[in-house]
């Protein structure tokens, strides 16, 4: 028998065992093809950026690593992006930084970016029917070397920040209104100290200076949506870290943006799968930062864990994936760099089909009955249940590698594009 026919079978077969527990798989796989993924730009190059003068990553970040074949300009980085997407079921987006624009060799400041500097993007976006996101670079710069950009106390680099966030979301409502589908423009800064901090409060309170005169130009939201991101510490912020989780919800919440959850940016003991409902009952959209944090370290290549999954599952149980915009975070550069990035992607993916294909209908039936034993064994029974078979079909439908054939299409690639590169 044929794989095609062999993947076939087993997908009936196990449609029979998901609705033997109440779970519909066609209505699933209908839901499943609607989430879309925004795949992040950076793991093809390590964080590099094409800027003319840019210096060594900063900001508390770090790729290790230096296996061969990273991408060394724009040509390269869509060549590799359009190999992921080619190796991944669905319809998923870009998330670009500001570091990625098409400068030609000439010095543009953070400051003084453009949108004619993003055209070349915006016109690779419509060719391929991928929309795109956008984030300001805050790091890995000399006016961040100090530690801070927004938060800053020197005014001049302060006001500094202050331009490119402003550039970068006229850039970001300029792909929305170019592309017809929103750009989320998310925030991220690096800014805090590696030991006692006396002046918490004065940091903050000029982060939120910052923030509102950044901000202050509205543009639709079917142009464009502003998020900021927290981070419990970084690399050289030990001690203090001036964007942290609670500080950036009260600024959504009152500003009426996005809060961004990245999933590694907390303690490795904290439960950010828990954290969705809470912050669900304050506002009505989030951004989501998939990663996979290993101790202190927060952007290995995603694997289908139980953090990725319990994140999957709150979403679903709160029927809320309409109200999330679901990107990618990761960078390795200790093997290939698309194999990272096509493992990473589907196994955000497989966390996602798998939770859907759990019968919350029925555990939550039970819940409400105070029938405790029967919850726990239906959750354990469900694991059991054959999700590899709706996964692998859902590839074959979509005409990508099933299962572990995506190997062989990298190694090929790597074969065939990486090595060449010097």
């Amino acid at each position: 028998m044929k794989k095609e026919e062999l993947v076939i079978k087993a997908f009936e077969i196990a449609k029979q065992q998901y609705e033997a527990i109440g779970v519909n798989v066609n209505a699933v796989l209908q839901k499943f093809e609607n989430i879309s993924l925004s795949v992040h730009c950076w793991q093809t190059d390590d964080v590099s950026g094409f800027e003319d003068t840019s210096g060594s990553l900063g900001g508390g970040l770090a790729v290790t690593g230096n296996y061969p074949g990273k991408a060394s300009n724009i040509h390269e980085m869509r060549t590799d992006l359009e190999k992921v997407y080619s190796l991944v079921p669905g319809k998923h987006r870009l998330n670009l930084h500001a570091i990625y624009g098409e400068f030609e060799g000439k010095k543009v400041d953070r400051d003084e970016i453009e949108i004619s500097h993003f055209k070349g993007w915006s016109d690779w976006g419509k060719q391929h029917n991928i929309g795109l996101d956008f984030n300001s670079t805050l790091f890995s710069h000399p006016r961040a070397n100090d530690g801070f950009t927004l938060s800053s106390k020197n005014e001049s680099d302060r006001k500094f920040w202050i331009e490119h966030v402003k550039r970068c979301r006229e850039i970001s409502a300029w792909f929305g209104a170019e592309q017809g589908t929103p750009c989320i423009h998310n925030t991220w800064i690096p800014d805090g100290m590696k030991d006692t901090t006396i002046d918490r409060y004065g940091y903050r309170e000029l982060l939120k200076a910052s923030l509102d005169e950044a901000l202050a130009k509205k543009y639709p939201k079917t142009e464009m949506k502003d998020a900021v991101e927290s981070k419990l510490f970084g690399i050289g912020s030990e001690s203090f870290v001036v964007g942290s989780h609670e500080f950036y919800l009260g600024y959504a919440i009152t500003r009426d943006i996005l809060l961004c959850i990245d999933a590694g940016h907390f303690h490795p003991t904290e439960v950010v799968g828990d954290k969705l409902s809470s912050v669900f009952q304050y506002v009505d959209e989030l951004l989501l930062h998939l990663t996979r944090g290993v101790r202190w370290d927060s952007d290995h290549v995603i694997t289908m864990n139980d953090e990725t999954v319990l994140i999957a599952q709150e979403l679903n149980r709160m029927d809320a994936f309409g109200k999330v915009n679901i990107g990618l975070d990761f960078f390795d550069a200790s093997i290939n760099r698309i194999g990272a990035y096509v493992s990473g992607t589907r196994s955000a993916q497989k966390s996602i089909l798998y939770a859907l294909l759990e019968p919350t209908s029925q555990l939550l039936s039970f819940e409400e009955k105070g029938r405790w034993f029967e919850r726990l064994a239906m959750l354990e029974e469900a694991r059991a249940k054959p999700f590899g078979a709706v996964w692998d079909y859902y590839c074959l439908e979509h005409e990508v590698p099933v299962a572990e054939d995506y190997i062989s299409e990298v190694v090929d690639y790597e074969d065939k594009v990486l090595s060449k590169r010097v």
